[in-house]
């Protein structure tokens, strides 16, 4: 089987949230029963490449695949690489259903919450710019 292709678009230091709803059918009326099925989802700098980061997943029978990556682990990306999203049923058979590329663009505001020295300056100062 040739998996879907999904792009990961992420703003690195964001949390992000995907839902994967699979069917057996084009028209959408079959769920994947993911009964005893173990999923599993990575992402690596190149195929066969390192793994970088591992999502998050929570399965919601019959079909639902919700993965997460926290704020705290975008914040760690490189900005490219790849991911798939594979499936291991009872008897041993991996299925990989989805795959792409995963871009990740740089952030502008600091998400560690952490007030930068200027900011926490002003604080003691009293001094704000008005815009």
């Amino acid at each position: 089987m040739i998996p879907g292709a999904f792009s990961l678009n992420i703003y690195r230091g964001d949390t992000h949230a995907w839902r994967f709803t699979l069917w057996q059918d084009d028209a959408r009326t079959v769920p994947v029963d993911l009964t005893n099925v173990a999923v599993k989802s990575e992402i690596r700098d190149r195929p066969a490449g390192a793994v970088i980061q591992p999502l998050a997943l929570a399965v919601t029978l019959p079909n639902i695949i919700d993965a997460t990556l926290t704020s705290a682990l975008t914040a760690q990306l490189p900005t490219s690489g790849r991911w798939d999203l594979q499936l291991t049923d009872v008897a041993g058979w991996v299925s990989t259903v989805l795959a792409g590329t995963v871009t990740v663009l740089g952030d502008v505001t600091d998400s560690t919450g952490e007030p930068s020295a200027a900011a926490a300056r002003r604080r003691r100062t009293g001094h704000f710019a008005e815009a």
